[in-house]
């Protein structure tokens, strides 16, 4: 049986004849059945998709394949829009609603050639850090099934960690792309907020969420993402920017360290004197945190000594605001959330209560508290106080001029710095059940991923390390806003020093 390890892998042997698009399809399907107890897919498409499978192997004359997703086997996170298909935010509010429309995103993979293998688990709403919230069971994490898969997107992490699909999308709206990437061993990325269109992406907290992409190789996020990224006249938040041909970001990176690991000649010793050597920072506080595991502190440090070795800088810089970025973050996304989750009142769809006999109003709160699971009730609760009469300025205005203050800091940061490094997580994966009595340990979990979502930056977590305990962590880099070529270039240098 041919390995898909890679897209590109993938698209040699299917032009080889080495594999076919339906033979792929029955190896995920056959890995979903075999490790269904990781919980990670709610369903799956599979008839649809050998369908799929059979007319691009027609379409696929002489060795040509239809599109640079010609095949490829996604799955999507239950909080992205596919026509026709169950959509319900891993909730109990949406029953079987069924979308009547592709989110963009979607239409753009599918117009690509890729095929559809099913819908991913997730935290109710993609509200969580574990996915221990999901109304179908948690996901488990296929490196340790004691521990948490990481949330809100844990089911697309472990389907690309356990091999189950080439690539996922999720949604990150504080770190839900980045952080169960981290915890499952795998690539993570998050793009500019803006560079992807949101339309139908289930909103959480509108102006962070962002569509993210989550794979085994850095090539892979990089082509995804140079094709589900771009304008969109159905999303008037997404920016107008030029989308970049991403992977050649990692094309070049690779050409020029190849010759530096080859016998040069004069001309090719010039060449290679020009391969950028980066100004990278980091937090101070960030690395001296209480939170931060000691093994994760020590492995990161020595790494960036590797990289200084290497003759780039690394800096380590006062950010006096970490402190606040977690509660900053909880304060305007709970209230984002208790506005768009208003809409789910059991009149048009979703959930409806059976109770007889009780006026509108009792209705209302019925179908809402029999749907809503508990971490979803604590997040709406939270946000309706702190957008309420006489806490409005107190706690949400105070939050938006903190928001602003560490948007004007990134920005000076990156004047003078390529990249931010951090920890992506302050612990590895932890055991299922461990943390859901704590809600503020779990919301402290985010203390390095929220920040890039409150500045709107791009952010990747690159799975360079393996703790002593076993379980893989991630190194989390962020650049300036729509810089993921910048992003994307660093990162594949980054990879090739991995540890």
């Amino acid at each position: 049986m041919f390995d898909y390890t890679s897209i590109k892998a993938f698209h040699t042997a299917l032009q080889n004849g080495q594999t076919t698009c339906v033979e792929a399809v029955l190896f995920y399907s056959k890995a979903i059945r075999e490790q269904a107890h990781l919980n990670a897919f709610l369903e799956v498409y599979e008839t649809e998709a050998l369908e799929r499978a059979k007319a691009l192997d027609a379409a696929a004359v002489s060795g040509k394949l239809t599109g640079p997703l010609h095949g490829v086997v996604v799955g999507l996170k239950d909080v992205i829009a596919h026509k026709n298909h169950t959509l319900t935010a891993s909730s109990n509010m949406l029953g079987n609603f069924e979308s009547v429309y592709n989110a963009t995103a979607t239409q753009k993979l599918l117009d690509a050639g890729a095929i559809i293998i099913g819908r991913q688990n997730c935290d109710e709403f993609a509200m969580g850090s574990s996915n221990e919230n999901s109304a179908f069971g948690p996901v488990l994490n296929a490196a340790d099934i004691t521990r948490v898969s990481g949330g809100s997107s844990g089911g697309s992490a472990v389907a690309v960690q356990a091999g189950l699909c080439m690539v996922s999308l999720g949604s990150d709206t504080g770190g839900s792309v980045r952080q169960p990437a981290d915890f499952c061993g795998i690539i993570g990325l998050k793009p500019s907020y803006g560079r992807i269109s949101r339309y139908g992406l289930i909103a959480y907290a509108s102006s962070f969420d962002q569509i993210g992409i989550f794979s085994k190789s850095l090539e892979d996020a990089a082509l995804v993402l140079e094709i589900i990224a771009g304008p969109d006249e159905y999303d008037s938040t997404v920016s107008q920017e030029e989308v970049n041909a991403y992977t050649e970001a990692i094309l070049n990176t690779t050409s020029h360290s190849a010759k530096n690991n080859q016998k040069q000649e004069p001309a090719e010793e010039k060449m290679a004197e020009t391969v950028k050597q980066f100004k990278l920072a980091y937090f101070k506080e960030a690395l001296e945190h209480p939170s931060l595991d000691k093994n994760i502190q020590a492995q990161t440090l020595a790494y960036f000594e590797k990289l200084k070795q290497e003759g780039h800088t690394v800096t380590a810089i006062d950010f006096s605001l970490l402190e606040y970025v977690v509660p900053t973050y909880y304060v305007l996304t709970t209230a984002e959330a208790s506005s768009n989750l208003s809409r789910y009142d059991g009149v048009r769809y979703g959930h409806r209560t059976t109770k007889s006999n009780i006026d509108l109003t009792e209705m209302y709160k019925a179908s809402r508290s029999e749907g809503f699971g508990e971490e979803v009730k604590r997040r709406i609760l939270l946000g309706t106080f702190v957008l309420s009469e006489g806490f409005y300025d107190a706690y949400f205005t105070k939050a938006q001029q903190v928001r602003q203050l560490l948007k004007q800091q990134t920005d000076s940061i990156f004047q003078e710095f390529d990249a931010i490094l951090s920890p992506t997580v302050p612990s590895p994966a932890f055991k299922i059940g461990e943390k859901t009595n704590d809600p503020i340990e779990m919301f402290l979990g985010d203390i390095y991923t929220v920040y890039a979502n409150l500045v709107g930056i791009p952010a990747i977590s690159l799975p360079l390390f393996t703790h002593t305990n076993g379980m893989p962590f991630g190194l989390q880099v962020m650049t300036r806003s729509f810089n993921e070529m910048g992003l994307i270039q660093l990162s594949a240098r980054l990879m090739e020093l991995k540890s």
